[in-house]
């Protein structure tokens, strides 16, 4: 028989901070993460880079909500872990103290996996070790270098940090890894291979070249040094391109039965109802213009789920802030719900943290649980204008967009179930149906 399966813990750190509880209050309080790279260590090899703004995980104690390695790791784990692992495990620890859950028997170990990826891995490592190997050759190549750099170690060192032996999983998708390695691990609950997952994703890539790359491909907006709170505008007629950002998220996945013969039922944020994918087949890079990968993840979820686009009340939307892309989401969004849910809000908390590439989904999947549990909608920051810059016809941006405050939901319009989406590079797309949860 099929299990439900239920997320019982969550832990978060992201460009507006570290922990759940401080990274919320934040996001629903419309603060931004975003911040010039002049701010930023070694300052000067970004000077040369159009792209001026970035969403780095803040520097300081846990006290502040902030990040600080020697804190949660020893020297010798620090030599061993880099920040893309060492933000996965942070994580994952919140998650597991979260749910209370911390296998002790070998039988609980063996029926509790990992399931996190990575869409770069430790983008770091490579440039030093390619750079060290080419000025000074072999011998200056770190012995380490491969177990720092491949995008499975940080599902392979929670796994071994925490003693989990269930099933040991990483997806790298692109921007689609946190949604995919989600729902992957609810189908491997559901199927029997486990009974609890450590499922998520993590990012560590704002360096120079990561960013001299997206820029080079005109992916990420120029400019804003002085004002990098207003960078990020998803769906907003200004939007010009994504920024670039990092950070995890991870949540524990349980069946349903397993969290209540453990008496977790208070622990329960909502579940995982349903989990859509698709390919776009198009381009490397570049959605459909008619979205309609998108559409089809989407609708994938939602039957799935075993329900219809009426019972959607909220979307994150994967929306990044550029143009073609939230265009593309948006005409996907249209052709779903214009008839069944013309009153449907949609946000992207991209405008608050930007764009954690291969992290992003998990990150979002976690606000999307707490908008359902709490019955707020996080706001898009700065969509002062949704529509385009072009001949497209902006009367196709119908929704709510919860432009630049949260919104409560009011007792006669509860919203029970919502989706998250993200889309990533090469085509592939993935959507994922969260419903609230309401104990008996």
């Amino acid at each position: 028989m099929s299990q439900r399966v239920v997320i019982t813990g969550m832990g978060l750190v992201t460009p507006l901070g570290v922990g759940v509880k401080h990274v919320w209050s934040k996001l629903i309080s419309a603060k931004s993460g975003l911040v010039s790279t002049s701010t930023l260590p070694k300052s000067e090899e970004y000077e040369s880079i159009p792209a001026k703004v970035v969403g780095a995980v803040p520097h300081g104690p846990i006290s502040e909500g902030k990040f600080d390695a020697k804190e949660h790791f020893s020297p010798r784990e620090l030599r061993r872990i880099p920040p893309f692992i060492q933000y996965a495990i942070v994580a994952a620890r919140e998650a597991l103290h979260d749910a209370n859950w911390e296998p002790k028997t070998e039988n609980e170990r063996l029926r509790t996996g990992t399931s996190i990826g990575s869409g770069i891995g430790s983008f770091q490592d490579t440039y030093e070790n390619s750079v060290a190997f080419h000025e000074r050759g072999y011998h200056r190549t770190k012995p380490l270098m491969v177990p720092r750099i491949l995008t499975n170690m940080a599902a392979g060192n929670v796994s071994i940090y925490f003693n989990l032996k269930g099933p040991n999983h990483a997806v790298s998708t692109a921007c689609a890894t946190g949604t995919h390695s989600i729902g992957d691990a609810a189908l491997m609950i559901k199927e029997g291979y486990a009974d609890a997952m450590v499922a998520g994703a993590t990012e560590a890539s704002v360096h120079p070249l990561a960013l001299a790359g997206f820029a080079r491909a005109k992916s990420v907006v120029s400019g804003f040094a002085d004002n990098p709170e207003a960078a990020s505008r998803p769906f907003d007629k200004d939007r010009k391109g994504f920024i670039l950002g990092e950070g995890a998220g991870v949540v524990l996945l349980e069946s349903l039965e397993h969290a209540l013969e453990r008496g977790a039922e208070g622990n329960i944020y909502g579940e995982v109802c349903g989990y859509g994918m698709s390919g776009d087949a198009t381009h490397i890079t570049s959605p459909p213009a008619n979205g309609d990968g998108a559409f089809r993840a989407m609708q994938c979820a939602i039957k799935r789920a075993g329900i219809s686009q009426r019972d959607i009340g909220y979307i994150n939307a994967h929306a990044t802030s550029t143009v073609l892309g939230d265009r593309a989401e948006n005409y996907a969004l249209k052709r779903l719900f214009e008839n069944e849910r013309p009153d449907l809000a949609v946000s992207s908390t991209k405008g608050a943290i930007g764009h954690l590439l291969g992290a992003s989904g998990a990150v979002e999947a976690i606000f999307t649980m707490l908008a359902l549990k709490n019955q707020i909608l996080p706001p898009t920051l700065n969509c002062d204008n949704p529509g385009q810059q072009d001949e497209d016809n902006e009367d196709d941006f119908i929704f709510n967009y919860v432009p630049n405050k949260s919104q409560r939901v009011s007792d006669l319009h509860e919203i029970n179930y919502a989706l998250t989406n993200s889309f990533g590079f090469g085509g592939t797309n993935a959507s994922l149906c969260l419903s609230r949860w309401k104990s008996s």
